[in-house]
């Protein structure tokens, strides 16, 4: 049995209830840019053995949350585990990311292509597991995938991209393979959240990196309807508990309308978007998640408190006049760098929590 949950701001403002300040974590918050962090990936000796030992990647999830008083803690993991699990030979080279050992982009390697075993996956279900235990109730733990649009670009690139001319020559010449391949990473991204959720995940999140690289038109054939259908699979609920699911669409916003209607609770928004007209034109569909440049935790501890505040004040009190509530979790716009100095984000934390009490208080 996991132990009752002690802090639950952070799910109650994707659900739109009240909260007594809005709740923060941060994109990559276990990552390059702590110490800690960087000596238990030595001890590990690979980035993939840290992902895949279930005591290294609880080790690491927890490490921000000793740091900072965030709201949520989120799975230690890769995005490109699934295409992994289908087979494609993942392996991550010291300066150049990830890269697939195989890709696909002909007839063949779509053919090839299925929903891989979820017990390939079992690595990641037991990690989610002792990561929740080691928790104790502190904060909610959240699950996540890559998008099938976003897993796509990598496993026809064969790692990342500076302009996608692969994946985007293979849709625009073969829809019909590109859409095979978005099929099955749908049906497996939805069951790899599923089984995350069982493993005792209390939240999800999509994160669709590179929706916004695709031309509008293109966007909702190739990304946004792949992701729809991943959403309209993901459990809601489990064990009586809510299951609150995130989308996040890196360069969405001129969608979010669109977004706002794929089936999420949630939708992240990248520092492009302005949050109080996201507010207004989403109108009580999702709560918001986001959206300070990251970036900013280069300046001075002053200058991050004051942009902090910006956003704060953008979205404005989640209370509504009608006495209602719109859901705000604050977060970066993307992932923290690995460069950012480690003592600027407790100011960017203390600073969320003290603005949005006095934001709630009418100060």
């Amino acid at each position: 049995m996991n132990a009752p949950l002690q802090n639950d701001t952070f799910l109650r403002a994707c659900l739109r209830q009240p909260t007594d300040y809005t709740p923060v974590w941060l994109m990559r918050q276990a990552g390059r840019y702590l110490p800690e962090y960087r000596d238990t990936r030595a001890k590990a000796g690979s980035f993939m053995g840290l992902a895949t030992n279930r005591d290294y990647a609880t080790e690491v999830t927890l490490q921000p949350l000793e740091r900072y008083e965030l709201d949520a803690a989120i799975l230690f993991s890769d995005i490109l585990t699934v295409p992994d699990a289908m087979g494609l030979g993942l392996s991550f080279a010291i300066g150049e990311g990830p890269k697939f050992a195989q890709v696909v982009r002909d007839e063949a390697a779509v053919a090839a292509l299925a929903v891989p075993d979820m017990d390939k996956l079992r690595y990641v279900f037991d990690a989610v597991s002792s990561i929740r235990k080691a928790l104790n109730g502190r904060v909610p733990l959240i699950g996540f995938s890559g998008s099938p649009w976003t897993l796509a670009c990598y496993m026809v690139e064969g790692g990342g991209s500076d302009d996608y001319r692969q994946v985007k020559s293979l849709m625009y010449a073969r829809p019909d393979l590109m859409h095979r391949i978005l099929q099955v990473n749908a049906d497996a991204v939805a069951q790899y959240l599923n089984a995350q959720i069982e493993a005792g995940a209390q939240a999800v999140m999509l994160f669709d990196s590179w929706g916004g690289v695709l031309a509008d038109g293109m966007f909702q054939r190739f990304s946004l309807e792949y992701s729809r259908r991943v959403l309209a699979q993901v459990k809601t609920e489990h064990e009586g508990q809510r299951i609150p699911r995130i989308l996040f669409t890196k360069g969405g916003a001129l969608w979010l309308d669109e977004i706002a209607d794929a089936g999420a609770d949630v939708v992240g928004l990248d520092w492009t978007a302005n949050l109080g007209r996201a507010r207004a034109q989403v109108g009580g569909r999702v709560a918001l998640q986001g959206n300070l440049d990251p970036n900013v935790l280069f300046a001075p501890p002053d200058a991050i408190r004051e942009q902090v505040r910006s956003v704060l004040d953008s979205f404005g009190n989640p209370q509504r006049a009608d006495g209602g509530w719109d859901g705000h979790v604050f977060n970066l716009g993307h992932g923290i760098s690995q460069h950012t100095p480690p003592e600027h984000v407790t100011a960017l934390v203390d600073e969320v929590h003290a603005h949005s009490r006095r934001l709630r208080q009418g100060a």
